[in-house]
């Protein structure tokens, strides 16, 4: 009887360091995303300017 419940115990003991040592804490958030880049006004700027000196360039 001793024999059976010094097994029981060491089986028990066993489980729960098994379980205890699985447990861990969730790993931290990541960097915050870097600013996005505003693509407004200077894009169309951008753009015309680019289409005026093409149009510069075929005419002459």
């Amino acid at each position: 009887m001793k024999k059976i419940k010094l097994t029981v115990l060491i089986i028990v003991l066993l489980t729960t360091q098994l379980v205890c040592g699985q447990i861990v804490p969730p790993p931290s958030p990541g960097p915050p995303p870097p600013p996005g880049l505003p693509v407004d006004g200077g894009l169309v700027f951008l753009l015309i300017s680019g289409l005026i000196y093409g149009v510069k360039k075929l005419k002459k």
